[in-house]
C-alpha cells in the first residue's frame, strides 16, 4: 500500500489546510480547464468558437441570450473567472474529501455524492433560471465535460492521496 511515507509524491502531512488548499486550487483548475478545453472543442467544431462561455457570461449577468448571439470577450472572461472559483471550490471539498479518505476509506463514497449533487445542481438550476441555455450547452455535452473534469480532478487527486481501496471491502 502507498502511504504518505512511502509515496514521495504526497505530502508527509497530507492533511494539513495547506496541502488541501493547494490540492484544492490546483484540482479545481484541472477540472475547469478540462471543460473550458471540452466546450471550445465542441464549439469550434460548430463554428463558433467561444458561443458557449459568452452566452453563460451573458446568463450569468441577467441579460437576455438573443438569437443570433454574438461571441463577447467581456462576458467569456467574466465566466470563465466565475467557473474557475467554482471549480476551485468543488476542488476544495473534494481535496479535502480525499485527504479525509487516506483515514477513513468510505469518504469515498461522499466524493461520488459529491460529483452526482453538483452534476445535478447544475442541470437543475439552468433548467429553473434560463431553460433555452440548455438549447446552447446540450445535456449530453454537460454530461460528458462533467465525466472528462471528474475524471481529471479525480486522476490528480488520487496520484497525491493513493487509496488502499481493499480497505473498503
Amino acid at each position: 500500500m502507498l502511504t504518505a511515507e512511502s509515496n514521495p509524491a504526497v505530502p508527509v502531512a497530507a492533511n494539513r489546510p495547506v496541502v488541501v488548499m493547494r490540492d484544492a486550487i490546483m484540482t479545481g483548475l484541472l477540472g475547469a480547464a478540462t471543460i473550458m478545453v471540452w466546450f471550445l472543442v465542441l464549439d469550434t467544431i460548430d463554428g463558433r468558437p467561444l458561443h458557449t462561455p459568452s452566452v453563460l457570461g451573458t446568463v450569468v449577468t441577467g441579460s437576455e441570450i438573443g438569437a443570433p448571439h454574438e461571441v463577447s470577450i467581456p462576458m467569456v472572461l467574466l465566466y470563465t473567472v466565475i467557473h474557475g472559483v467554482a471549480f476551485v471550490l468543488v476542488g476544495w471539498v473534494a481535496a479535502w474529501m480525499f485527504a479525509f479518505a487516506e483515514k477513513s476509506p468510505t469518504a469515498i463514497f461522499g466524493l461520488l455524492l459529491l460529483f452526482i449533487f453538483f452534476f445535478c445542481g447544475f442541470i437543475s438550476i439552468t433548467m429553473l433560471a434560463k431553460p433555452d441555455v440548455l438549447e446552447v450547452v446540450t445535456i449530453p455535452a454537460i454530461i460528458t465535460g462533467n465525466l472528462l473534469a471528474a475524471f481529471v480532478m479525480g486522476r490528480y487527486l488520487w496520484r497525491r492521496h493513493p487509496l488502499d481501496l481493499r480497505r473498503l471491502l
